[in-house]
C-alpha cells in the first residue's frame, strides 16, 4: 500500500512541534474560506429564533418598551465584553471551547459544562426547526389548513374570524372563551396535545414530526459534513436572506390596519415592571441567549479565523446587529398583534397567549388574512428555518470541534464520521419530544437546560481569566492579536462589572425562582427536580474537573492547585510564526536567548504587530527588573 513515507524521529526538523509528525498542526484544523465567512457566521448564530420567537414575547411578558432599558443596559455590561472576551480566547489559541483551557487546566470542567448544556439546546432546538418544516410544507397548499374551522382536530370552541368579518355586526358575537383555528391547528393537530396528560404521560410518537426531525438533522448533518469550510459558505444565504423577509413582514404588518395599536403596547414602557427581578434576568437571559454567550460557539467560530482578524470590530457589528433585528422583529410580530385585537375586539395583551407557540399560532393566522396566504406562509416559516440553521450549525460545530480538539491524532481525519455519530445520539434523544406530550419536555428543556448553568459558566470563565490567568497578560495577549490594549470599559467591565452583575443575577435567579408553566399546566414536583437537576449538573462538571487536574499535578495540594491553574507550556499561538515575546521560548527548538531577534531573521522584516511584539518584549523586561 502507498502510505507517506514516514521520517525518522531524528530528522523531524525542531520546529514541527513535539516531533510529533505535525499531527498537531493546526493547518489540518482547517480555517475560513472566504473574508465575509466568520462575521456573516457570527451573525447567523447570534440572530437565531430567539430574536422573533423569544425577543418580542419576552418584551410583550416583561413590560414592553421598558424591556429594552435593561436590555441595553446588560448589552453593554454583560453582552459585549464577554462576547469580545470569548472571540479572543478562541482567536488567541485557535482552539476549542474544550482544548482552550489549556489556559488554566484546573479549571476544565468549564469546558465541559458548556459542552453538556450546548448539546441539551441542540437537543430541543432543532425540535423548533422541525416544527418550522413541518408548518413549512404545510404551507404548499392553495388553502392554509389552519384558515377554517371544520376539521377533525377543531372542538366547538373554534372560531373563525373569517366569519366575524362577513357578519359584520349583524349577530352580536360572544368571543369571550373561542380559539382560533391556528391555535387549534398547532396544539390539537401538530402537537396532538390531547393525547398526553401531562409530562409523565408522553403518549404516542407523532410521526410526522418524528420525521420533521430527522430531516432537519440530515439538513444539519449535510451543512457541517465539512466543518467551517461547508458551514462556512451556507451561512452566505442563511445568514442574510431572513433580514429580506424580515422587512417584506414588516411592511406587510405596519400597513395593516390596527397594527399601531400593538406597536404602542409594544414601545410603552410599564416601568413598574423594572422593579421586579424577572425582568432583569429575563434581560439578562435573553442577551445571553441571542448573543450565545458561553455557549462556545463564539469561540470556536473565532478559533477559525487567521491570528490578526479584527474582532474588535466584528464584536461591535454582530451585537449591534442583533439588538437591533430583535427590535424589528418585535414590530413586525406586535404590529400583527395589534391588528388582530383589532379584530377581535380585545386589548392587545390578551390577543396572544405566551409560550413557544407564539410564532406558531399568531404568525399563521396573520397569513390567513393576507391575500396570496400560502405564499406569505411559506416565506415565513422559510425566514424561520434559516434563522434555526445557522444557530444549529454553530451548536453543532462547537460540539465536534471540542472533541476533535482534544483528541485531534484520532478524530481529526474522521471528522465526518464523528459528526454523524453526534448528530444521531442527539436524534434519538429528541425522540421523546416528537411525542404527544413532547411539548411539556420541550419547555422542561427551554426552561433548565441553559439558565443556571449558563450562568455560571460564565461567571467562572470571567473570574479565571481576569483573576488566575491575569487581566495583564490578557490584554497584552490582545495587543498581540490586534496591536492595540483593549480600553477601560472593556476592563472594569471584565474586572467587576460583568461577573458582579451576573453573580446578582445568579442569586436573584435562586431566591425568586418560579416553577416553569405550559399555558395552564403545572408541571410536577420531580418535572422541577429534573430540570434543576440538569442546570445543576453542568456547574458540578466544573469541581470535577478540578479534581482531574489536581490528581494529574504532583507535591502538596496547594502546589498541585497551583500548577494547575498555570497555563499549560504549549498554551499560546498555534502558529510559530505568531508565538512572539512571551511565547517564542515556550516551542520545541526555540529556546535561544533573544528570541525576537532569531524570530526576525526566519520571517524577515518588522511587520507592525513584530514592533508590537517588541514592545511588549520591552516591557516584560522592565517588569521583571522592577520585581527584581
Amino acid at each position: 500500500s502507498l502510505t507517506q513515507p514516514v521520517t525518522p524521529e531524528l530528522l523531524v526538523s525542531p520546529s514541527s512541534q513535539d516531533g510529533d509528525l505535525g499531527s498537531e498542526c493546526p493547518e489540518d484544523r482547517g480555517n475560513w474560506t472566504g473574508r465575509l465567512d466568520f462575521l456573516l457566521s457570527c451573525i447567523g448564530y447570534c440572530v437565531g429564533l430567539g430574536n422573533v420567537w423569544r425577543f418580542p414575547y419576552r418584551a410583550y411578558t416583561n413590560g414592553g418598551g421598558a424591556f429594552l432599558v435593561p436590555y441595553f443596559i446588560m448589552l453593554a455590561i454583560c453582552g459585549i465584553p464577554i462576547f469580545f472576551m470569548e472571540l479572543s480566547l478562541g482567536q488567541f489559541s485557535s482552539l476549542g471551547p474544550l482544548a482552550v483551557w489549556k489556559i488554566s487546566p484546573l479549571f476544565k470542567g468549564v469546558g465541559m459544562g458548556t459542552i453538556l448544556i450546548v448539546s441539551l439546546v441542540a437537543i430541543y432546538y432543532n425540535m423548533i426547526i422541525a416544527y418550522v418544516l413541518f408548518y413549512l410544507f404545510a404551507s404548499l397548499t392553495s388553502d392554509l389548513p389552519w384558515q377554517h374551522c371544520g376539521n377533525w382536530w377543531n372542538t366547538d370552541l373554534c372560531l373563525d374570524h373569517h366569519i366575524i368579518k362577513a357578519g359584520n355586526a349583524t349577530i352580536p358575537v360572544n368571543i369571550t372563551n373561542t380559539v382560533s383555528p391556528s391555535e387549534e391547528y398547532w396544539s390539537r393537530y401538530v402537537l396532538h396535545i390531547q393525547g398526553s396528560s401531562g409530562i409523565g404521560d408522553p403518549g404516542r410518537i407523532r410521526w410526522n414530526l418524528c420525521l420533521c426531525l430527522l430531516l432537519s438533522w440530515t439538513i444539519v448533518y449535510l451543512c457541517i459534513l465539512k466543518g467551517v469550510k461547508s458551514s462556512g459558505k451556507v451561512v452566505y444565504f442563511t445568514a442574510t436572506f431572513p433580514y429580506l423577509i424580515l422587512v417584506m413582514l414588516l411592511i406587510r404588518g405596519v400597513t395593516l390596519e390596527g397594527a399601531w395599536k400593538g406597536i404602542r403596547f409594544y414601545l410603552t414602557p410599564q416601568f413598574d415592571h423594572l422593579l421586579s427581578s424577572k425582568v432583569w434576568i429575563e434581560a439578562a437571559l435573553q442577551i445571553f441567549y441571542s448573543l450565545g454567550v458561553g455557549f462556545g460557539g463564539l469561540l470556536t467560530f473565532a478559533s477559525y479565523n487567521t491570528f490578526h482578524q479584527n474582532i474588535y470590530r466584528d464584536t461591535f457589528i454582530v451585537t449591534l446587529g442583533n439588538a437591533i433585528t430583535s427590535i424589528l422583529a418585535g414590530f413586525a410580530i406586535f404590529s400583527v398583534l395589534g391588528y388582530m385585537s383589532q379584530e377581535l375586539g380585545v386589548p392587545v395583551n390578551q390577543v396572544a397567549k405566551a409560550g413557544p407557540g407564539l410564532a406558531f399560532v399568531v404568525y399563521p393566522q396573520a397569513m390567513t388574512m393576507l391575500p396570496l396566504s400560502p405564499f406569505w406562509s411559506f416565506l415565513f416559516f422559510f425566514m424561520l428555518l434559516t434563522l434555526g440553521l445557522d444557530s444549529q450549525f454553530a451548536f453543532m460545530e462547537t460540539i465536534v470541534t471540542a472533541v476533535t480538539d482534544e483528541f485531534p491524532y484520532y478524530l481529526r481525519p474522521k471528522k465526518a464520521s464523528f459528526s454523524a455519530v453526534i448528530c444521531i445520539t442527539l436524534f434519538l434523544m429528541g425522540l421523546i419530544l416528537t411525542t404527544e406530550g413532547g411539548m411539556y419536555w420541550l419547555v422542561l428543556l427551554d426552561d433548565y437546560s441553559a439558565g443556571f448553568g449558563l450562568m455560571v459558566v460564565v461567571i467562572t470563565t470571567c473570574l479565571v481569566v481576569t483573576r488566575v490567568y491575569g487581566m495583564k497578560r490578557f490584554c497584552r495577549d490582545i495587543q498581540m492579536m490586534l496591536g492595540f490594549k483593549p480600553g477601560p470599559y472593556f476592563r472594569a467591565c471584565w474586572m467587576i462589572l460583568s461577573p458582579a452583575t451576573m453573580m446578582a443575577l445568579l442569586v436573584y435567579n435562586i431566591v425568586k425562582y418560579q416553577p416553569s408553566e405550559y399555558g395552564s399546566y403545572r408541571f410536577p414536583t420531580w418535572a422541577e427536580v429534573l430540570g434543576i437537576l440538569m442546570g445543576v449538573l453542568s456547574c458540578l462538571m466544573i469541581p470535577v474537573g478540578m479534581v482531574v487536574a489536581v490528581l494529574r499535578e504532583e507535591g502538596t495540594l496547594w502546589e498541585r492547585v497551583q500548577q494547575a491553574s498555570r497555563p499549560a507550556t504549549d498554551w499560546g499561538p498555534s502558529l510559530e510564526e505568531n508565538r512572539t515575546g512571551m511565547y517564542v521560548a515556550s516551542l520545541a527548538g526555540s529556546q535561544s536567548p533573544k528570541p525576537l531577534m532569531v524570530h526576525m531573521r526566519k520571517y524577515g522584516g518588522i511587520t507592525s504587530y513584530e514592533n508590537t511584539a517588541i514592545e511588549v518584549d520591552r516591557e516584560i523586561e522592565e517588569e521583571e527588573e522592577s520585581m527584581m
